[in-house]
């Protein structure tokens, strides 16, 4: 059989949970996720478990938050003035937006608390901080 190396684009179906057993994200019902190994396109604890794998083989990997999101960055939270904001945006805690930089880039935010003055905006990743379990079943493999 085929085992997975670096630069092959494979196909995995996946479970991920928190330490807690929540489901986080899964493709079920979905299409399985595809990426190139090795590529960066998705989090590097679960990229390199991916080599040496062969099709129909099941594993549980478990990655270290420094390997998937990494640690909350204290920088990317940041205070802005209750009136800069749209009256008709919610503003509730835990509320997911998108704002747009100076650049024109636009970066996903979370409230995290607000009042009538200011709203704290958390640009760091929902997971960061987070170790993650995923429970992965490659179903195909295109050599490099």
């Amino acid at each position: 059989m085929t085992q997975v190396k670096q630069g092959d684009t494979v196909r995995i179906h996946y479970t991920g949970t928190l330490n807690d057993g929540q489901t986080f994200d899964s493709s079920e019902g979905r299409e399985p996720l595809e990426f190139q190994v090795g590529s960066g396109q998705i989090i590097p604890g679960l990229d390199s478990a991916m080599p040496g794998m062969e099709i129909g083989e099941k594993k549980t990997v478990e990655v270290a938050c420094d390997n998937a999101y990494g640690q909350p960055d204290p920088n990317a939270r940041q205070a802005v003035p209750r009136d800069s904001i749209p009256d008709d945006i919610p503003v509730d805690p835990g509320t997911r937006l998108q704002m747009q930089t100076p650049q024109g880039q636009v970066v996903p935010v979370t409230v995290m608390e607000a009042t009538e003055e200011q709203v704290v905006l958390d640009a760091n990743h929902p997971l960061a901080g987070q170790d993650l379990t995923f429970n992965v079943e490659l179903v195909g493999v295109d050599p490099a």
